[in-house]
């Protein structure tokens, strides 16, 4: 009978010499912390849930925008360097700058869009800066989601011309020409441009380009810039009559 009461007694110390180590180790039971998670709270019931704010993704999307344009802008600085310089090793050092900047800026307007994917300016500058880098059917897509957002945006039109350029989707290129001719005729000279340095450089080099395609393509170059010209002599100051 002693015995039993003496492995009673012992069992008895050692439920409570657990229980106070378990408190002193934070466990569920004991008022401390869980252990790995110093001052970490519990997940509250569903009902109590605070809202989230819908600002603060608009706000993160502002701030990388705002970051990106400002990489944007050292982007188009180190262009300008990299254009005057006449030594090798700085013209080098500035173009990696250069491809370093508009890198940056497209994460930045990747990061923009992940918070608000609706914004209009992040996807036009991450289109632009796929243009710069060359990614033309990257900057066809970005174009696209501008576009589809707002329809009306015709430095997007031209951007996305250029791209078509970049991609030998000439028929696109022209269908954007006249549209823009038609509304922004700045821009159609600015696409114009570029149209015409795919011309010469098709010419010295087809890139598997039909001669016939070039020929035709040169041709209606020369026919619009025709057009382009007498419209501008047309509406010039010159050219209104005299008046008393």
């Amino acid at each position: 009978m002693r015995r039993i009461v003496f492995v009673c007694l012992a069992l008895l110390a050692w439920c409570v010499a657990g229980m106070q180590a378990a408190r002193a180790q934070g466990y569920p039971g004991g008022g401390g912390q869980m252990p790995g998670g110093r001052g970490m709270k519990q997940p509250q019931p569903s009902g109590d849930m605070p809202a989230q704010s819908s600002e603060k993704p608009d706000a993160a999307a502002r701030k990388a925008f705002k970051a990106g344009v400002k990489s944007l802008s050292r982007a188009h600085e180190f262009e300008e360097v990299a254009e005057k310089a006449t030594n090798p090793d700085k013209k080098a050092d500035a173009l990696d700058k250069v491809n370093d900047a508009y890198g940056k800026a497209l994460d930045q307007f990747t990061e923009a869009l992940s918070n608000k994917g609706d914004m209009v300016e992040a996807w036009n500058y991450a289109a632009y800066v796929h243009l710069r880098l060359g990614a033309f059917n990257e900057s066809i897509d970005d174009y696209n989601h501008t576009l589809s957002l707002k329809p009306d945006l015709l430095d997007a039109i031209e951007g996305r011309a250029e791209a078509y350029v970049g991609t030998d989707r000439l028929d696109q290129a022209k269908a954007a020409y006249m549209d823009l001719y038609n509304h922004a005729p700045p821009l159609a000279d600015k696409l114009m441009s570029v149209m015409r340095k795919w011309l010469q450089s098709h010419r010295e080099a087809a890139n598997g380009m039909r001669a016939a395609d070039i020929d035709s393509f040169g041709k209606w170059l020369e026919e619009r810039e025709g057009i382009a010209k007498q419209a501008a002599a047309a509406n010039s100051p010159a050219a209104a009559p005299a008046t008393r």
